[in-house]
């Protein structure tokens, strides 16, 4: 059974499949460029250029935070206080205080 990230389980959403498609292609070059890091680790290759390949993963990382940060205000937070359910809001600042340790 695969290791689970630590997650809020209790809550799905279903997205639109132009969203799940891009958020899919997106990880999935994410997970290419990590094992092309180990590749690269493994064939002894110099520091700095890791350390590229690394800074391109964490842009990556980022840019798919953004969007899918971007998503859910737009939908989840958005619904979730138009049907009163103002938590949705503190919920929101944990998560962002998590991302922008």
């Amino acid at each position: 059974m695969p290791e689970q990230a630590e997650c809020n389980c209790n809550k799905t959403k279903e997205r639109p499949e132009k969203e799940y498609k891009d958020l899919i292609n997106r990880l999935n070059r994410i997970e290419g460029q990590v094992r092309g890091i180990k590749g690269m680790v493994e064939r002894d290759v110099y520091c700095t250029d890791i350390l590229v390949q690394v800074a391109a993963v964490n842009a990556a990382l980022n840019s798919f935070n953004k969007t899918l940060l971007a998503n859910h205000i737009k939908t989840c937070v958005t619904q979730d206080i138009l049907e009163g359910r103002e938590e949705t809001v503190d919920e929101l600042v944990t998560v962002l205080q998590k991302l922008m340790k």
